[in-house]
């Protein structure tokens, strides 16, 4: 299916979206995979990260989830977490701010009384033409939201984590191999896999996972807030299966990442769901 043009001011909300994406889990069956753990998920008001909000609950987590200002969209992952019978924690804020990423892992500590699991999800991109085109003030504020408060994020949570527990970034198929539109949100994203590798390799001794994500082409709010509307024609059409991948079919590789049960022996790992894209792991 080929999407049509279309564009939304940033950062982008669901319901403006033709078509839709399938972001609310419906057909997915928890099996109290994360029963007891208390997970917080950054950038999660819609998207890869509600999908994954969703799956946590179904799957038994208390979840906490931040997000940047798309109060429509949080409500409505707010509404989806708690039908699953579980705590859900809300925060809005900007991640490019340090106290702000200090104040999510609080909330969500103090919302539901402790952590397990981390997914740095939340970042943000910038279509750019060439090199010359990428400013100063875009780029900073990219690896503030992108790589500085992934790190800001987990160096909070870190005194809360014990042994078993697991932290997942979100990082991209651009990592794996560049992105010619996108040059400072690649390097992001590479940086986000150097980090996962260092720091899988640091908490090791004590027990705690930490592994990649790196999506494909993704169906979400940040594509037609971010690309201009000739790029989201066709957008994920090029990959070997022909379409961009929907949130709902991203979110069961954090499942799997998050759960002891099914990933204990997974540290310094990325999972890359890219639409059959050869070499790329």
């Amino acid at each position: 299916m080929r999407m049509p043009a279309q564009m939304q001011d940033y950062p982008g909300t669901t319901h403006e979206m033709v078509p839709r994406p399938r972001d609310r889990m419906t057909d997915y069956e928890g099996s109290g995979l994360l029963e007891g753990c208390r997970a917080l998920v950054t950038g999660g008001d819609s998207g890869i990260g509600r999908a994954v909000a969703v799956a946590f609950a179904k799957e038994g987590a208390d979840v906490a989830f931040g997000y940047l200002c798309e109060e429509e969209d949080a409500d409505e992952t707010h509404r989806l977490v708690e039908l699953q019978g579980v705590r859900c924690v809300r925060r809005a804020g900007d991640l490019s701010r340090p106290e702000e990423c200090e104040a999510l892992v609080a909330a969500a500590v103090s919302g539901l009384g402790g952590l397990e699991i981390v997914v740095n999800h939340a970042g943000t991109q910038y279509q750019r033409d060439s090199l010359e085109d990428v400013d100063d003030e875009g780029m900073l504020r990219l690896f503030a939201v992108n790589v500085f408060a992934p790190i800001r994020i987990t160096r909070a949570a870190l005194p809360y984590l014990d042994r078993g527990s697991s932290i997942i970034n979100t990082a991209s198929v651009t990592a794996l191999h560049g992105s010619p539109t996108l040059l400072d949100y690649s390097a992001s994203k590479g940086a986000i896999l150097s980090f996962t590798y260092a720091l899988a390799s640091s908490l090791a001794d004590r027990g705690i996972r930490v592994n990649a994500v790196a999506p494909g082409p993704v169906w979400t709010p940040m594509i037609p807030s971010t690309f201009d509307p000739e790029h989201v024609e066709g957008f994920g059409s090029r990959t070997p299966l022909g379409r961009p991948a929907q949130p709902d079919e991203i979110a069961p590789s954090y499942v799997f990442l998050a759960s002891d049960r099914l990933s204990s022996y997974y540290s310094g790992q990325v999972l890359a769901p890219v639409g059959g894209e050869p070499g790329l792991t």
